[in-house]
């Protein structure tokens, strides 16, 4: 007999970790350029913790009349595939949804995905590792893209954050396109982000080309960007004010399929890095949720349904 339905996490009434349910939902069979995939694995980020104590509702983005859904990126195998889609049953997979006004999200034992959207996962790459590449992974190519190539040689790009899950892609993307990256963490990440290629500092001045604000620091990193220079945030909902004749930019993560395959062969690859904190089963997701608010944790709390 096959199962009718499945289970997910999701917020009613918002109001932080001690409001995520566990619910039971039925079954969807994917339409034409879907598949839908068996979860492995979802990944916590920031933005998931902003949604279950209710800030995006607030802002009016979200407009769900049951309940809002929990979760951007994930890994799984696809179990089945809708018209038009070639993926077979079994290819493991990973990918991003976006959007904040949905019931439904990657917290969950099962999802219905575009095919667009995914990406088929390497071999060599475990889908533990895969299921934090793809919303950190693509919001920092969609960073670079936002900086480009460095204007001339020996442009200084300063990434704040750059130990994070975003910042440190940030770091290693952005070489590629001609900057002199240096990475504002604590001291403790010194090895991380030099391994990475990058120079290193704890306490940067103002002067810099251009800001990839990993951290949002907003203002106070807006601050850095010499006059005329440019300056990336990652919170779209609370963008920095240009000034000075700065370029003021926000990256607004996408899903992007192809990108996501490439990411994902260089994660496997050893090129950019995949880190796990922790793998914690689905029913402890509000223990995640308050773990990852605590703040310092370098790598990702994977839920594993």
């Amino acid at each position: 007999m096959s199962i009718s339905t499945f289970r997910t996490a999701a917020v009613r009434t918002p109001t932080g970790p001690d409001s995520i349910e566990i619910i039971n939902v039925p079954v969807v069979e994917p339409g034409p350029g879907e598949v839908r995939v068996r979860i492995a694995a979802a990944s916590v980020n920031p933005v998931d913790l902003a949604v279950a104590r209710g800030l995006f509702h607030a802002m009016g983005l979200v407009n769900q009349p049951e309940r809002t859904g929990l979760g951007w990126d994930f890994s799984g195998t696809v179990v089945a595939a809708g018209p038009g889609v070639d993926l077979r049953a079994g290819t493991p997979v990973a990918g991003l949804v976006d959007g904040f006004d949905r019931d439904f999200g990657t917290y969950a034992e099962q999802l219905v995905v575009r095919t667009a959207d995914i990406a088929v996962v390497p071999d060599g790459l475990d889908l533990i590792a895969a299921s934090t590449v793809p919303l950190n992974g693509l919001a920092a190519a969609q960073i670079v893209d936002l900086l480009g190539d460095a204007p001339s040689d020996g442009d200084q790009l300063l990434v704040t954050g750059a130990a994070g899950a975003v910042g440190g892609y940030v770091v290693s993307l952005a070489r590629e396109r001609g900057w002199q990256v240096t990475g504002l963490a604590r001291a403790e990440d010194e090895e991380f982000i030099r391994g990475l290629g990058a120079g290193f500092t704890t306490n940067a001045e103002p002067g810099w080309d251009a800001v990839a604000d990993g951290a949002a620091l907003q203002e106070r990193g807006l601050a850095l960007v010499r006059d005329g220079g440019v300056f990336v945030g990652v919170q779209p909902s609370v963008k920095p004010a240009a000034e000075r004749g700065i370029t003021v930019q926000v990256v607004i993560a996408h899903p992007d399929g192809a990108r996501l395959g490439d990411l994902l062969a260089r994660t496997a690859s050893g090129e950019l890095p995949a880190r796990v904190h922790a793998v914690m089963p689905l029913d402890q997701v509000a223990e995640a949720h308050r773990a990852m608010a605590k703040g310092g944790v370098r790598g990702r709390y994977v839920l594993k349904p």
